[in-house]
C-alpha cells in the first residue's frame, strides 16, 4: 500500500511539473507575441516620423485624427490595397 502511495505521488508530482512546463511556455508565447507587437508599433512610428518629421510635435490625439484623415481618402486607400496585393503576391 505504501508502494502504491509512493507510486501515485510522484505521478501526481511529474504531472504537476507537466502543468508548470506548460504553462510557462504558454507565457513566453504570450510574451514573446507582445514583444513583437510592440517592436512592430514603435519601427513603424519611427519610419512615420522619417518620412514626416513634422509630426513629432503633435499631440497623440492631433496625430491620430490626421491618420484618421489620411486613411479615409480614396487614393490613399486604394495605394494600401494595392501594397497588400503586391505583398502577398510575391
Amino acid at each position: 500500500m505504501e508502494k502504491e502511495y509512493a507510486e501515485a505521488t510522484a505521478k501526481l508530482e511529474q504531472y504537476q511539473h507537466q502543468v508548470q512546463r506548460l504553462e510557462n511556455r504558454y507565457h513566453d508565447y504570450q510574451e514573446s507575441k507582445r514583444k513583437k507587437r510592440n517592436h512592430r508599433l514603435i519601427t513603424r512610428g519611427a519610419d512615420v516620423e522619417s518620412v514626416a518629421p513634422e509630426v513629432r510635435g503633435m499631440s497623440q490625439s492631433a496625430f491620430r485624427k490626421l491618420a484618421e484623415q489620411i486613411f479615409s481618402l480614396p487614393e490613399v486607400s486604394a495605394l494600401v490595397r494595392r501594397m497588400i496585393d503586391q505583398q502577398e503576391g510575391g
